[in-house]
């Protein structure tokens, strides 16, 4: 299995991301001009400024070329990982549902906190049960996830969340506690917290390492 790291002007965790996916399988970097993914088997969109977020977190990123082949790849069935600014890349998209808007307190945070996997039936948590609660920091002054609320309604009814902070550790006021989410198919996953800066204990957890290796066992359960 192949993982493939997205690279934007700006991005400054895929090489992070890419040493966690080299922890469970074989990874390369992407090109945000490329216009073929080459063998991946699984696409993730790492943390940064893509584009210094100019206009607005992830509206340019998502007019990316390798941005369209991500969009055909994950329409197949292919697994798709949005970690902080790949997660508002993704929401400008419309691969997955909702917006990414400013902190509540209007500023950059950065700590650890514990988030709840609220469903294990995706391609990035099928490593975890639903219940489970990992330890991952968040670093983010754009990470409010907002819905209005009949998509929100939508949204929990279709069982879309994936992740929520865990109760009192909601750091920038996201709706429903929520810090992460999944499109219907359950092939496509963006969260606001790093997993791959949580994948060695002597950073203070590998509890993101999961989701890592998720996608290894969705894909091999696949074939």
């Amino acid at each position: 299995m192949r993982f493939g790291v997205l690279r934007f002007p700006g991005s400054c965790d895929e090489v992070d991301a890419l040493m966690a996916c080299e922890r469970v399988a074989e990874a390369r970097i992407v090109w945000h001009g490329d216009s073929d993914l080459g063998d991946v088997d699984a696409v993730v969109i790492p943390g940064g400024f893509s584009y210094g977020d100019y206009l607005r977190v992830g509206s340019i990123a998502r007019f990316a070329p390798a941005m369209e082949k991500v969009m055909e790849f994950a329409a197949a069935g292919g697994p798709v990982l949005g970690i902080c600014n790949g997660f508002q890349v993704l929401c400008e998209a419309g691969l997955l549902p909702g917006a990414l808007l400013p902190n509540e307190g209007l500023r950059f945070l950065c700590r650890q906190v514990d988030i709840e996997v609220a469903n294990a039936e995706t391609a990035w948590t099928r490593s975890c049960r639903a219940g489970d609660v990992l330890s991952i920091p968040v670093k983010h002054t754009t990470g409010r996830w907002f819905a209005p609320p009949a998509l929100l309604d939508e949204v929990e009814a279709n069982g879309q969340v994936a992740f929520r902070y865990a109760a009192g550790q909601n750091p920038n006021g996201s709706l429903n506690d929520i810090a992460g989410v999944r499109n219907e198919r359950g092939n496509v996953v963006g969260l606001m917290p790093h997993p791959e800066h949580a994948v060695d204990p002597l950073t203070g957890s590998n509890d993101g390492l999961r989701l890592f290796e998720s996608a290894v066992r969705a894909l091999a359960l696949a074939q």
